[in-house]
């Protein structure tokens, strides 16, 4: 099943790309594997997989362990808090969730010496959400700048959790501000991070460069 679903999704990418005059090698696919068994790993793995990404490091770091061999990329996309950014500077080679300047001298420090720079996405609070994670529009200029300073930190682009829309052409509002804050902030960006399974296509028609699909490949998640 999961085999199948991946190739679902990747023509599910195709075809938006298609639809809004993008190439379908312009977008990459995130595969979230938060609260999923090392099995399932493999399995996306053997189907063709290699980006995986975890919300959580006590359930993370024993997969990344397992799964040391192979050859993939770790991304951290959940919360992150500051007794744990050590960890995340050790074992995982991207962070889609940085949001403060503490923790980005943290990571910068605790990279280390014998790995490449870790690479970053700021995550942006596009929705303006109280409770959610991520700077406000006003506040990310300053914190690129300083991020961009940080040798151990390689600064990719830009990651949002925009609020729950049904409506596509909702969904895009968001998505297209996120747009104009990544192109008008440094030409050197490569990464936007946007869309996920039920908003992917709104993502995709705005410009993500990445989508982050769990549900749709691995199917619900057993709470």
């Amino acid at each position: 099943m999961i085999a199948h679903a991946l190739t679902i999704v990747k023509q599910n990418i195709t075809d938006a790309a298609r639809q809004f005059d993008r190439s379908p090698n312009s977008i990459q696919l995130l595969a979230v594997t938060k609260t999923r068994p090392i099995a399932d790993i493999r399995i996306a793995f053997e189907n063709g997989q290699t980006r995986f990404g975890e919300n959580y490091l006590q359930e993370a770091i024993p997969k990344i362990k397992a799964l040391c061999d192979y050859p993939l990329e770790w991304h951290f996309i959940g919360p992150l808090q500051s007794n744990k950014t050590k960890l995340v500077a050790e074992y995982f080679d991207w962070i889609q969730s940085l949001d403060k300047l503490k923790h980005a001298q943290r990571l910068n420090k605790q990279r280390p010496v014998h790995l490449a720079p870790l690479n970053v996405c700021i995550q942006v609070n596009i929705s303006n959400e109280t409770q959610k994670s991520g700077v406000m529009l006003s506040e990310l200029p300053t914190l690129v700048e300083a991020v961009k300073a940080m040798p151990r930190l390689h600064l990719r682009g830009l990651m949002t959790l925009p609020a729950k829309r049904v409506d596509f052409n909702q969904q895009r509002i968001h998505f297209r501000a996120m747009y104009n804050a990544y192109q008008s902030l440094h030409s050197s960006f490569d990464t936007l991070s946007m869309g996920m399974t039920n908003d992917m296509r709104a993502a995709i028609a705005e410009g993500a460069t990445m989508v982050r699909v769990g549900t749709g490949i691995f199917g619900e998640r057993v709470k």
